[in-house]
């Protein structure tokens, strides 16, 4: 790598440029790559309820749907609003009363069903029907144009309502994001080193490697809103420390070489490239073992953040020591005095009284892993986003008004008979908590002729292959109570017809929580499995993947522990991939020691003066690079309204903290307590002298 680093070196300019050139097309790819911000579509699309979706799609052109609540408003004005909001484009048709009786008919007159449907006592209700799918850019755009020919007086609500707003608030708030953590982590690190010049160059350097991991991007065609809202902070955070490594084996190679410092860079790239990538591999391995999810945000998450580690590595030998080189002279007049303590009398510290923190590793370990494992979580989206949003008041309204709060619908085969299909929505009228069922059935009723009922009505319900019934529940998306109540209605559907489907969003929840759990081991497992081979591999040890990894779990179960004792309900989503990026995050610090203890050790020197070597020399670049990560998420995490954001990130800055203690004050302990082991079973650990 020595010759890298040289050619690095010498071509410093020509790298910078190319380096400023590339963000052109990274800017394109960011601009044209699309984000999702319906995280149910990621459930694998094999799923009944999402076949059933894609039937709503493709058979009937209603890709999604909205109940719009009209208060206060007459008849005849609803009427001409209905025909406004139709003009609209990916508007496919609007339902309400009218379609099967004139205005003129008294509501007191109207069939119960029909009533109670489609009025309340202040208000009236349509269902809009839209020719794209749920997150479709179509359908929010349509939205956005109810809202704009609409007064305050009118509620959108569903689904789609809901990841319209997800969208303009993340929208509004990612820039913010990135300005939080850039500010914060640039705090930490003018704190921390002791130049105010070199903060700025990594900054710059990781946000090149951002805008690139961001740009290409476009070869996935589209991001989640939160991988995009969350990658630019998590790559910040996750690549800090390979730039500080970088910066430390400059310095001390400058000691070495002080007349040439082309070449003191050129062995600190080496050196840094040798040190960090284990680590990145590690890192880049905990974010892969994410897409051995079947709920596809994960892989969405993991591709972007291992390319970003990537990315952030050949930032770190590339365009960073071109960028220090270039502007050595002006670093130099920046140099101020350190502002962090002598920490070398913590390492005496730990390595005399070792006992104390396997004992505190004992003590910590069980209650940490009740916690982590009896953590609840909650599924229901919307309760991830402010009160005050549009679609969260309309949502509160539909259950106010209509004492609606879930919308199932029903895809039956139109094979079905008339009677059987009566007969399968009498049963599911009669399940606890459904409010009422709605189809062309009872649009017609028995008093009313099929003849005068609109031809575009019934088509918008019923075809050749299915006929759409619509039920609405009283409980909430993602509740036991509505969960048990779909898994009846599936019972009743499948009784009188195996190839009918039950789908919507409260039975893609319910798929979501059964999926998210067997998620949650599977990511679990295969990471600790992944990370245990690296290590060994790295390290030629069986006893070392052990003790890092038991270590970091150990970090990851308290602080996903602690929401337990502080009653704190966590999103699906934090549950599942917190611990990976913990991780993949807190490896780099236990290797980074690891390797100077066994270096140390290889060099004759006994386990005390190894661990203590390792510990001092690893001490500063492990809280330098804990506290920037902590920088990073930490205002995030109190910034964000979106709490699928606010609480991975709070979970991610707490996290580093956790770990960076439980590797400066466990860890090196642990070597102490298994140092005898860990010399019998690795490879490299041994002087030849003792060796032999």
């Amino acid at each position: 790598m020595i010759r890298f680093g040289k050619f690095v070196t010498k071509h410093k300019k020509l790298i910078l440029v190319l380096g400023i050139l590339l963000l052109i097309p990274s800017f394109i790819g960011m601009i044209c790559t699309r984000i999702n911000y319906d995280v149910l579509t990621y459930l694998p699309k094999d799923t009944e309820t999402m076949i059933g979706q894609d039937i709503l799609v493709n058979d009937f052109g209603i890709g999604a749907f909205s109940m719009v609540i009209v208060e206060n408003m007459p008849d005849k004005d609803v009427v001409k609003l209905k025909e406004k909001i139709k003009e609209i484009d990916h508007v496919k048709d609007i339902l309400w009363y009218d379609d099967a009786f004139s205005i003129d008919v008294p509501i007191s007159m109207l069939p119960d069903k029909i009533k109670d449907a489609f009025n309340s006592e202040n208000s009236t209700m349509m269902v809009v029907l839209y020719d794209g799918t749920t997150s479709a850019d179509s359908t929010m755009n349509a939205i956005g144009q109810i809202r704009k020919v609409t007064g305050e007086q009118v509620f959108v609500s569903g689904m789609s309502a809901l990841v319209t707003d997800t969208r303009d608030l993340s929208n509004q708030e990612t820039p913010i994001y990135v300005l939080i953590a850039v500010a914060l982590s640039l705090l930490v690190l003018c704190i921390s080193m002791e130049y105010f010049l070199v903060p700025f160059l990594f900054l710059i350097s990781i946000g090149m490697a951002i805008v690139y991991n961001l740009g290409s991007n476009i070869i996935f065609g589209e991001i989640s809103y939160i991988t995009k809202a969350l990658s630019a902070v998590l790559q910040l955070g996750v690549t800090m420390d390979y730039s500080i490594f970088l910066l430390h084996s400059y310095e001390e190679n400058k000691l070495r070489y002080p007349d040439d410092k082309d070449r003191a860079m050129s062995h600190a790239i080496s050196n840094t490239f040798s040190s960090v990538v284990g680590s990145s591999i590690t890192t880049v391995a905990g974010f892969i073992a994410l897409c051995f999810m079947s709920f596809t945000l994960g892989k969405d998450i993991g591709l972007v953040m291992a390319k970003g580690v990537v990315f952030g590595v050949l930032a770190c030998v590339t365009v960073l020591p071109s960028m220090i080189l270039l502007c050595d002279k002006w670093i130099e007049k920046t140099k101020h005095r350190n502002f962090l303590p002598d920490l070398k009398g913590l390492s005496t510290f730990v390595t005399k009284h070792y006992l104390i923190f396997v004992v505190a590793f004992v003590v910590l370990l069980i209650p940490a892993i009740y916690g982590n494992n009896h953590t609840d979580v909650y599924y229901n989206l919307d309760e991830s986003l402010p009160k005050d949003l549009k679609s969260v008041i309309a949502n509160d309204k539909l259950k106010e008004d209509y004492n609606m709060d879930t919308t199932i619908m029903l895809l039956l085969k139109s094979d079905l008979s008339q009677k059987n299909v009566d007969q399968l929505m009498s049963e599911i009228q009669a399940i606890d908590g459904i409010e009422w069922t709605l189809g062309i059935d009872k649009l017609i009723g028995p008093a009313l002729p099929i003849s005068m009922i609109p031809d575009r009505l019934i088509s918008s319900v019923r075809n050749n292959d299915y006929q759409v019934e619509i039920v609405t529940s009283s409980y909430k998306v993602a509740t036991d109570e509505v969960n048990n109540q779909i898994d009846q209605i599936n019972q009743i559907v499948k009784k009188y017809s195996k190839d009918s489907l039950v789908v919507g969003e409260a039975p893609l929840t319910k798929d979501l929580i059964t999926i998210a759990d067997t998620d949650f081991k599977t990511v679990s497992i295969v990471s600790i499995v992944i990370i245990f081979l690296i290590i060994l591999v790295l390290f030629k040890s069986i006893s070392l993947p052990v003790i890092l990894v038991s270590v970091i779990q150990l970090a990851i179960f308290i602080n996903m522990g602690i929401p337990y004792y502080t009653g704190t309900q966590l999103p699906f989503v934090a549950s599942i991939v917190i611990g990976t990026i913990q991780l993949g995050a807190t490896v780099d610090y236990a290797i980074l020691m690891t390797t100077r203890y066994r270096k140390e050790r290889n060099n004759g020197k006994n386990k005390v003066e190894s661990v203590t070597i390792a510990h001092e020399t690893s001490i500063k670049s492990v809280f330098v690079s804990a506290l920037s990560f902590f920088a990073a998420t930490f205002g995030v995490g109190l910034y964000s309204n979106i709490d699928m954001i606010s609480s991975l990130c709070s979970l991610m800055s707490r996290g580093a903290l956790i770990s960076m203690v439980v590797v400066i004050f466990i860890l090196p302990s642990m070597f102490m307590l298994f140092d005898r082991i860990i010399c019998k079973t690795s490879i490299g650990f041994l002087s030849k002298k003792e060796a032999n």
